[in-house]
């Protein structure tokens, strides 16, 4: 419960972002550049962890301890206030809720349907990473080597795109075009992966995938963007707060999945029943997202409103 609870953090750097950074191509920028941070997290995590393992086998629980503790330190005592008093609004427990939250979420001028496009999207992408190594077993025989080295890849390929190839991207496409690409791609992905009947398909797929990986840093900025400036930390808390739903669906969805799988022959190309469920995810919400921008060619920003505690009553 109380790591649960620790969890805001990346909801935090989000809505950090959101403050100092004006809505636009930019702020889908600097989301890009926060997804790449996670994503050299997830690479350079497990291969610190299998080194300090080796030395000790609670060594990895106590160096990620003293880095989350500097974390803190340093958000403390050195990173500024984003956001200014007459911008801040007062904490209350009626607001403090998931399902409130996700109203306001859903409220939001211009995002409507997005919150399924980011659900599905959230389902999807978990029942893939926990599908993923006992897929790739199953089907090609792979080890932890293998499936190591595809995971790196993964890591290496979100850590480029979404911290060099964001600002090209968002250039020449724009928020809303490059997300309704990288869902389209997100799409294709999952149903490669799903179909693919030899190892190099994965690695190649995963290099092919440029615009998926790009899908979500656009997603963040669009609905941030239609946030007033004091509502950023709600509107991303939302967003942190669906995924998190979708992350508890995702182990019993997957678990179900891969049980009809495991006892088939290796190579069996039903085995990628899992990926093409992820696939039929993402399509769905690649579906409503293209009709919802449809209708919504040019999302605004949010007009600048007052906090709560400055508004007339």
């Amino acid at each position: 419960l109380f790591s649960g609870a620790m969890q805001a953090n990346v909801a935090v750097a989000q809505a950090y972002v959101a403050d100092i950074t004006p809505a636009g191509d930019a702020r889908a920028r600097r989301f890009g550049l926060l997804g790449a941070m996670l994503g050299i997290g997830y690479t350079l995590g497990p291969v610190l962890g299998g080194v300090l393992g080796a030395v000790d086998l609670r060594l990895p629980f106590v160096v990620a301890g003293v880095l989350a503790l500097v974390n803190t330190a340093y958000g403390a005592l050195v990173l500024p206030e984003s956001l200014p008093p007459d911008r801040r609004q007062p904490f209350r427990w009626r607001r403090a809720n998931p399902v409130g939250a996700l109203r306001a979420l859903g409220a939001l001028r211009g995002v409507g349907p997005m919150v399924w496009v980011i659900a599905l999207s959230a389902l999807a992408q978990f029942t893939l990473h926990i599908s993923w190594v006992l897929h790739n077993t199953y089907k090609f025989g792979w080890g932890p080597k293998e499936n190591g080295w595809s995971l790196f890849a993964v890591g290496v390929a979100m850590a480029v795109v979404q911290g060099g190839l964001m600002k090209p991207l968002l250039r020449r496409f724009g928020p809303q075009r490059l997300a309704q690409i990288g869902l389209v791609s997100a799409t294709l992905a999952y149903l490669g992966w799903g179909l693919a009947t030899a190892p190099w398909m994965m690695f190649a797929i995963i290099a092919l995938n440029v615009f998926g990986f790009a899908a979500a840093a656009s997603i963040q900025s669009l609905v941030s963007g239609a946030a007033g400036e004091h509502e950023q930390g709600r509107t991303m808390g939302s967003v942190a707060s669906l995924n998190s739903l979708m992350g508890v669906a995702a182990p019993v969805v997957a678990a179900g999945l891969l049980g009809l799988v495991a006892e088939l022959p290796q190579g069996d190309i039903r085995i990628g029943l899992p990926l093409v469920f992820c696939a039929l995810l993402q399509g769905g919400a690649a579906l409503i997202a293209l009709r919802h921008f449809r209708g919504h060619r040019d999302v605004p920003a949010a007009a600048p409103t007052a906090p709560e505690s400055t508004r007339a009553v």
